[in-house]
């Protein structure tokens, strides 16, 4: 790679598109220090906060995706559209970078649209098994495609696809070795399972709703649970950090000790979330939100528990929700077969292997 090259990186919106960004960053600055990084995010997304807190400078773009119902908000999207394309357009002209890299959310359309036009080369990262209409389109363009499932030649140029998985928190590769640490930190009974709920940085309202409905006949099973509410519900939920063997959280900072400390996993299906849950091990039950572009949540499930590597439970089967946790409860082999199986599916160099795309196109 060149001595010192710009690198423009561009996801948001959720934090399954922004620290895969953050990951490859990291990864480019260890390899080359004295390169030079710039964001490109969407005004009022979380990317805007969290991205300076990790060290790096981002720029916004007013731009926000289409509603999926009818709504008057629809009808701003072309004007803030064109505005995200002129916008992209100056930063990209100021900036001048090498290489332009998209790892989804609001703002890579229009940045990674504005790069192709600049014949500036770029790298798509697709973290789905089922990628939307953007990356579609953004594909015929683009150096590279780096992918985390199998398939994708349905939608993708097949010359251009690589194999390389999600990138994930470095730190989960050897939580092994922390379940002592965990158990302490979370001030859990070593003597009973501990079932950790996840619904995303934001929350899950059905997650969180199941959870409470059935809480009292989960405690029955003997476990204590771990409860990340997500920021929108805390409030909402809170007063169950008063119920025994219970712990609310509104977000969860240290994730390794986390999955260090769970026995059984319920979360929601985001390709960085299931990425990350590979690596971990565990016997997970996949609630994928149905509320997302193309549905793609529960096509990310369905591609882990396809291969007995997970329970897949749609949010229209939630009343089956005390029955789905107590049978894996109750039964160890299950568990042991979960967890060794959507082990096989980790991919755990995966920001390595996509940086290495990064240097090719960049040499």
């Amino acid at each position: 790679m060149k001595q010192s090259v710009n690198i423009l990186l561009s996801g948001g919106g959720t934090g399954g598109h922004i620290y895969p960004a953050v990951a490859i960053a990291n990864e480019l600055k260890l390899r080359n220090p004295q390169s030079k990084f710039l964001f490109v995010g969407a005004k009022g997304r979380m990317e805007m906060e969290k991205i300076p807190q990790l060290g790096y400078t981002i720029q916004g773009l007013n731009i926000s995706g289409l509603q999926r119902s009818l709504s008057l908000k629809n009808l701003s999207f072309p004007f803030k559209l064109i505005q995200s394309l002129i916008r992209a357009n100056r930063i990209l002209k100021k900036f001048k970078p090498n290489v332009v890299i998209g790892t989804g959310g609001f703002a890579s359309g229009p940045t990674l649209y504005m790069a192709n036009k600049r014949k500036i080369p770029s790298l798509i990262q697709e973290q789905n098994s089922y990628p939307g209409i953007t990356n579609k389109l953004l594909a015929k363009k683009a150096n590279r495609i780096c992918v985390a499932y199998d398939g994708l030649e349905k939608y993708f140029p097949a010359e251009k696809l690589i194999k390389t998985g999600n990138p994930v928190r470095q730190d989960l590769l050897d939580i092994n070795t922390k379940r002592t640490e965990a158990l302490v930190h979370f001030q859990l009974d070593k003597n009973k399972k501990t079932i950790v709920v996840l619904g995303g940085s934001l929350g899950a309202r059905a997650i969180n709703q199941a959870v409470e409905t059935y809480l009292s006949a989960i405690l029955k099973f003997n476990v204590q649970v771990i409860w990340q509410s997500g920021k929108l519900y805390y409030e909402e939920y809170k007063r169950h950090n008063n119920t025994k063997g219970v712990q609310v959280h509104e977000f969860i900072e240290k994730m390794d000790l986390l999955y260090a400390a769970a026995d059984i996993i319920i979360s929601r299906a985001g390709a960085g979330t299931i990425s990350e849950l590979c690596i971990v091990g565990k016997p997970v039950v996949f609630i994928p939100s149905p509320n997302v572009a193309e549905d793609h949540q529960t096509k990310n499930a369905a591609a882990v528990s396809d291969q007995d590597a997970a329970i897949l439970l749609k949010e229209s089967d939630i009343s089956q929700f005390v029955k789905v946790v107590g049978d894996l409860v109750d039964d160890e082999e299950v568990q042991i077969s979960l967890g060794k199986n959507i082990k096989k599916l980790a991919l755990p160099d995966a920001t390595k292997r996509i940086v290495d795309e990064v240097e090719k196109i960049l040499k």
